[in-house]
């Protein structure tokens, strides 16, 4: 696999350019993005027709350019992964009588 390219899920969500709108009409294809599978609610659609219409709720996974994929994700919305921190509990010493 070539450097900086991988699979990502992409969401559709109410009000997005994508909703109403055909896998070919979004451009996907023009920055190199290939739709692999299509979920809607329950219904998994693998290799999705060009002209299938796009509703809000539709998550896309595709394979393509990361960086492309990661700039159609609007600044305000990423979220950066950072693990979770948690403290450790302090050892309780044992009264077992020893």
């Amino acid at each position: 696999m070539s450097k900086g390219y991988g699979v990502s899920e992409i969401y559709v969500p109410e009000g997005s350019n994508f909703v109403d709108q055909t896998i070919a009409q979004t451009g996907l294809s023009e920055h190199d993005i290939n739709v692999l599978t299509l979920y809607r609610g329950a219904k998994v659609i693998p290799n999705p027709r060009k002209d299938r219409l796009l509703e809000a709720g539709d998550k896309l996974l595709c394979f393509g350019k990361l960086e492309a994929m990661r700039d159609m994700i609007p600044a305000r919305t990423r979220r950066r992964r950072r693990p979770a921190v948690s403290q450790l509990e302090a050892e309780q010493p044992q009264a077992d009588g020893s």
